[in-house]
């Protein structure tokens, strides 16, 4: 489903294995807020590493869709911790009723497009890149 559409053609060859994923997967809108160069140089071969550890960081191992993420947030008083493939946290809240999801660094993303179903799971769009420290 991602490799359909264009939204999601910087994540797709991240997600070409088995498994229910949720992703968080930022539209390429929210790639052009990176500072100029940052994708082009996340790109080339020898930083392979940074752009897997960057691309993991909005992928989790379970498919939640946006009922069971907005349900978790409230079972735990505002902010649901969510651990992702790559093994650092990031922090889903509401603000009116719009998800919010905030990085390790603090910048906040959000949801824009929800329940995107995938073959191995589910596609969450989000208007801005998440980092991990």
């Amino acid at each position: 489903m991602a490799a359909s559409n264009d939204n999601f053609t910087t994540l797709v060859n991240t997600l070409n294995s088995d498994g229910h994923f949720t992703v968080f997967a930022p539209v390429n809108e929210a790639f052009d807020k990176l500072p100029e160069g940052t994708a082009t140089t996340l790109l080339k071969p020898e930083n392979k590493e940074a752009l897997t550890s960057i691309l993991t960081y909005h992928v989790i191992s379970a498919k939640f869709m946006a009922t069971d993420v907005i349900k978790a947030i409230n079972d735990n008083n505002g902010k649901f911790m969510i651990k992702t493939v790559q093994v650092a946290m990031i922090t889903a809240s509401l603000n009116n009723r719009n998800v919010i999801l905030t990085d390790e660094k603090g910048d906040n993303s959000t949801v824009v497009m929800t329940d995107v179903d995938a073959s191995n799971g589910v596609i969450h769009a989000i208007d801005s890149v998440v980092m991990p420290k």
